[in-house]
């Protein structure tokens, strides 16, 4: 089966919040405390916005651009900064769009990426299901024309062999699938026929 695969945020979730609060801890001090309140350095929280919203997709998104707000109002009041309804706006806007606009495009990355691994799974499935119809069927078209030539033991080794070999990518699609415990109790039922057969 085909592993999922990913940029390290998403392999590590943990070490990309944390390293999203640093970045938030790093901004809000950077605009306390240095520069004039006519900076933009608010501007820079758009790097763990959109880290989170990638790592953890459009419900994630929308709370970092929601915490950047919380913290763009804690700057304004620690300076002492007021803005109109629309300086609010212009500050606040754009943070939550960013985060909720890159957490669908993340989720919908995810999505498209599970749907390609699935169809993979199916794929190699309908493989081996044609290679394991394409022994069965050879084998027991040998069986039967060493049968018709009188050649008895010749088809039963044929058949014998032909389970044999079914069994084994049976087995191996059983073990693969997870459950071991299968395998041994299809391989008892086709080890029976067999011995029944000859």
């Amino acid at each position: 089966m085909p592993a999922l695969r990913g940029p390290w945020f998403r392999l590590h979730a943990r070490i990309a919040i944390s390293v999203a609060s640093a970045l938030y801890v790093a901004v809000l001090l950077l605009t306390v405390f240095a520069g004039s309140p006519g900076d933009a350095y608010f501007l820079l929280y758009v790097f763990p916005i959109a880290l989170l919203a990638l790592t953890f997709g459009c419900r994630a998104g929308l709370a970092a651009g929601l915490v950047a707000v919380g913290l763009i109002v804690g700057w304004a009041v620690v300076r002492s900064v007021s803005f109109t309804a629309t300086g609010w706006l212009a500050h606040a806007v754009p943070m939550v769009v960013l985060g909720v606009l890159l957490g669908r495009a993340a989720d919908r990355m995810r999505s498209a990426e599970a749907a390609r691994v699935e169809v993979e799974a199916a794929a190699l499935l309908h493989r081996e299901a044609v290679e394991i119809n394409d022994l069965l069927v050879q084998g027991m078209a040998a069986a039967r024309w060493s049968f018709q030539a009188g050649q008895i033991d010749a088809g039963l080794q044929i058949l014998d062999e032909t389970l044999t070999q079914a069994q084994e990518l049976v087995s191996e699609l059983i073990r693969r699938a997870g459950t071991r415990g299968r395998s041994h109790s299809v391989a008892g039922i086709t080890g029976s026929r067999t011995a029944n057969e000859t």
